[in-house]
Order: structure tokens, then C-alpha cells, then sequence
């Protein structure tokens, strides 16, 4: 029994999110390979044969796997894998990102088995958690599948050591482009702050707020002292307080910092689902009844634009 994880980068830095995967892969008990794909991803390469516990990196290399498109990469992997007796691989794992949730349904229906998604625990090789109902419940799912493709949701697993290891790696060849989709552009966010899925602390504001210059005068300062990525609510992102790649939740970005700061955030259920799994909770409401506090370590009722000021100074 073997597993692939399939290594997400910007083709020069290997992104936490894989990390988290590695662990969810080497839970199986078997050996663990790492799959690279890109042009002029060597980099990524070698770091990833640096991870602890990866046994070899697969390297392949060119153009038609630059962008990521999920009909290219999709048939790399299957180029891996093989089919029938033949097969190299018994799993497949994927991140739960954006780019994981892209690719694997893909890979899942050209080897025509089912997908089983944003795992949180492996209880054997064949037997998996994963919460459904907005992380209000937990399924176990058992799957009898001859080669199990899965997405791992990264609060479910800590990340493996990025240094320790001393994997081999070794060349594969890059697949030709399959030409039914073209890549056309990218817009990319640029930001000082910790990326909002990796970030060890996050604070997050409300619809409370009543504005984007009130979220970013009251919440920005916050932040800056305790180097903290920005979060918002879906309420805050609806109105237009804060963008789309801010919004946690179970419609936006599910996170699990050390400590999460939810200012004027009543808690809805589709929050809850989104950052619940934190270490520390606090949570800054001038309504006793908020949802928040239900699931917040600290409670504060007061008002935030009182609150969140004084703490900035207390810091």
C-alpha cells in the first residue's frame, strides 16, 4: 500500500496546505510519494523531498502543467497511477483547497470511483471521518474502492515537518497539453499579512462594523500588533466591509490559528463551521445571546468600537 500526495505550489515555494496532507498520507501506514508538477518547478522539488516522512518526489516537468489546469494534471496523475492490476498508488490526496477541489473530482471520475472528501481523521486504510451538516456532525465513511482519491481538510491534521527529510527525487515525464481548456489570466491579491488558512492568528470582523473604513480602522490596527491575517464574516463580505478571500467559513476558507478574534460576529451556523476548530477563541459581542460565545474560550460583551481600541493600547 502506497500513497500519492499531490504537492500544490506557486512553481517556486511549496505551500503549507501539502504539509498537512503528507501527515493525512502517512496515517495509512504505508509509504508516502509526493508528486510535483510544473515548469521550472525544481525548487518546489527539493523542497518537498525535504519533508519528514515523504519517501520520493516525483518531478515532471512542462509547460502544459505551469498553470495548474485539471485536465493536464489530472492526466499526469493518471499517467502515475496506472490502471487495473497495474496500478502504483492505492491513494490519492489532495489538499481541500481550491486547487485540490478542482482536480480531484476530475481524477475521481476518469477512475470512476468516488471521491471521498475533506477528510478530518483515517481510522484505517479504507475508514475515514469527515464532518457533513456544517461540522455538526462527523460521518464515517468506508470505501472499497481499489485506488481511494481524497481531499484533506488541513485543520483535521498538523503539518509534517518541512525539514528532516531526505527523499530521492525523481524525474517523470511532463504529459502533453490535452487542449481542451486554455488558461487565460490570473489576478493575484498581494498582502503584507499571513495567508488567512495558514496564519497561526487571525482576526475576523462583522457586519457590526458598518463599513469597510470602520473594518479596516478598527480591525487593521489589531492586526498590525499582533502580525494577524484579516477574516471576515459572510454578512461583512456580502456588504461589502471586506473581499472574498477574506471570508471564513463553510462558503469561504475553513482555519484553525492558535487564536482566533471574532469582533461584532454573531455566529452564524456557516461560521461556526469555518473556525470552530480553533485553539483560543475570543469573542468581542455587545449581545449576551450571540451565538459566538457558544463556542468561544473568552467572551467580551461590550461594544467593539470601544473594545477592540483599548486592547490595541493594552498591547
Amino acid at each position: 500500500m502506497s500513497a500519492l500526495v499531490i504537492a500544490e505550489h506557486d512553481q517556486g515555494h511549496l505551500k503549507a496546505a501539502t504539509l498537512h496532507a503528507v501527515t493525512a498520507a502517512l496515517a495509512l501506514g504505508g509509504d508516502v510519494d509526493v508528486l510535483v508538477a510544473g515548469l521550472d518547478a525544481g525548487a518546489v522539488a527539493q523542497a518537498a523531498a525535504q519533508v519528514a516522512g515523504v519517501n520520493q518526489v516525483l518531478h515532471a516537468d512542462g509547460a502544459a502543467l505551469k498553470d495548474g489546469l485539471a485536465e493536464n494534471l489530472t492526466a499526469q496523475i493518471l499517467q502515475i497511477v496506472g490502471t487495473g492490476a497495474t496500478r502504483a498508488y492505492s491513494h490519492v490526496l489532495f489538499a481541500a483547497t481550491a486547487s485540490g477541489k478542482n482536480v480531484a473530482p476530475r481524477l475521481a471520475a476518469k477512475l470512476d470511483v468516488a471521491q471521498i472528501s475533506e477528510i478530518t481523521r483515517v481510522i484505517s486504510a479504507d475508514t475515514f471521518e469527515r464532518p457533513i451538516y456544517a461540522g455538526n456532525a462527523v460521518a464515517t465513511v468506508q470505501s472499497l474502492d481499489a485506488i481511494k482519491v481524497i481531499t484533506v481538510r488541513t485543520t483535521g491534521f498538523d503539518a509534517a515537518a518541512a525539514s528532516g527529510g531526505a527523499a530521492s527525487v525523481a524525474s517523470v515525464a511532463a504529459v502533453m497539453d490535452a487542449g481542451t481548456s486554455r488558461f487565460l489570466g490570473r489576478e493575484v491579491t498581494k498582502n503584507d499579512r499571513p495567508e488567512l488558512t495558514a496564519a497561526k492568528i487571525i482576526v475576523s470582523g462583522g457586519r457590526a462594523l458598518g463599513s469597510s473604513d470602520k473594518f479596516n480602522e478598527v480591525l487593521m490596527p489589531l492586526a498590525d500588533k499582533l502580525g494577524a491575517a484579516l477574516g471576515a464574516s459572510r454578512a461583512a463580505v456580502d456588504a461589502g466591509y471586506a473581499p472574498n478571500d477574506w471570508q471564513v467559513g463553510q462558503t469561504g476558507k475553513i482555519v484553525a490559528p492558535q487564536l482566533y478574534i471574532a469582533a461584532g460576529i454573531s455566529g452564524a451556523i456557516q461560521h461556526l463551521a469555518g473556525m470552530k476548530d480553533s485553539k483560543v477563541i475570543v469573542a468581542i459581542n455587545k449581545d449576551p445571546e450571540a451565538p459566538i460565545f457558544s463556542v468561544a474560550d473568552y467572551g467580551l460583551e461590550a461594544d467593539l468600537f470601544a473594545a477592540v481600541p483599548e486592547l490595541v493600547k493594552a498591547l
